[in-house]
């Protein structure tokens, strides 16, 4: 997790996307829906900018139910999962390639970016930082988003640089007409078992009938905090879980040593959603940070972004079978 979280003002956004050229370029909403997932590859974006073509490709990704994790507009390992994934669910070869067999599975005529109204809801519940000491997070009231940008961010999905890169001049107030991606509705099922991948980095949902549901990149364990191992089931879920810190049960955050209640909020230490696993302490839950998904360790337990874990939690029911594996790649069973 970063030192601190700090909302800018409102006035010094576009200022920053036009100082050294530090932040991502601006991105035009044409520029995306009509790029050419075939292009990938191909054309060269700076250091750090997003691809429209890569945004394309994640939303498109994320609408098929293979989550890319944010969607950035940048090229990586969490994208490569993600084909994998998409080409597991459609019982073709897994290699994480982006084929013209997998771009001509996923392409459709939906825009990919749509306008948005803000709402006076959005600017509601803000806080002005998160702090990083669990101490500090106890004092509050609640762990919110630290401005509108953010909470948009989550909402759709998208990493927050690409939320400025395609509203650089907006303050974002209510009332205002923003860009924001498109990634369709959650996904919709019932899920018989749950696979947590160590090795890839990743859980597959599977139906009964033992097709392949969902895909997400995820944060399983670390080198000092391993997840567990074996077959465990889900004992159930909370929503908005305010978190108990106990340093003799879990892990030692800073100098803290006694017991603490940390408020409920989307930057909390396990998001805004926890499925409780039957194996004790552990769970399946969401991020303060979701850009560090798959990136940095966990403290044993099994990190997805907050709208994925929002959207297995809905698929679940206490039963359901999570098995920790180490495969090489996403297969269907």
């Amino acid at each position: 997790m970063s030192s601190m979280k700090t909302a800018l003002p409102m006035s010094l956004l576009a200022l920053a996307f036009s100082v050294g050229g530090a932040a991502a370029r601006e991105l035009r909403p044409e520029e995306i829906n009509t790029a050419s997932i075939a292009s990938i590859g191909t054309e060269k974006s700076g250091p750090g900018d997003p691809d429209p073509a890569i945004v394309r490709l994640q939303v498109l990704l994320d609408r098929a139910g293979s989550s890319p994790g944010v969607i950035d507009g940048l090229s990586g390992e969490n994208v490569d999962k993600a084909v994998a994934g998409f080409e597991a669910m459609n019982n073709l070869p897994v290699d994480g390639r982006l084929d013209p067999e997998v771009a001509s599975r996923l392409e459709g005529n939906a825009p990919i970016v749509e306008s948005y109204v803000v709402s006076a809801e959005d600017a509601a519940g803000l806080v002005d930082k998160i702090p990083e000491d669990y101490g500090e997070k106890a004092k509050m009231q609640s762990l919110g988003y630290t401005s509108v940008a953010e909470k948009l961010s989550e909402r759709f999905h998208m990493g927050i640089d690409l939320v400025h890169a395609l509203n650089p001049a907006s303050q974002f107030a209510p009332g205002d007409t923003v860009w924001v991606v498109n990634p369709g509705p959650p996904r919709e099922g019932k899920v018989k078992r749950i696979e947590a991948d160590r090795k890839t980095g990743q859980v597959l949902a599977y139906a009964a009938d033992g097709s392949l549901l969902a895909v997400y990149p995820a944060t399983i364990g670390s080198e000092d905090n391993p997840a567990p191992s074996g077959k465990h089931k889900v004992k159930g879920v909370a929503r908005m879980p305010v978190y108990r810190y106990d340093p003799k049960r879990n892990f030692k955050q800073g100098k803290n040593d006694k017991v603490l209640t940390i408020p409920k909020g989307p930057n909390g230490p396990v998001g805004t959603v926890w499925i409780d696993l039957t194996e004790p302490t552990y769970g399946i839950h969401g991020t303060p940070e979701p850009k560090l998904i798959d990136k940095v360790g966990s403290h044993g337990c099994v990190r997805l972004t907050n709208w994925d874990a929002e959207e297995l939690a809905d698929m679940v029911k206490p039963g359901v079978l999570v098995d920790f594996v180490n495969r090489s790649s996403a297969r269907p069973k």
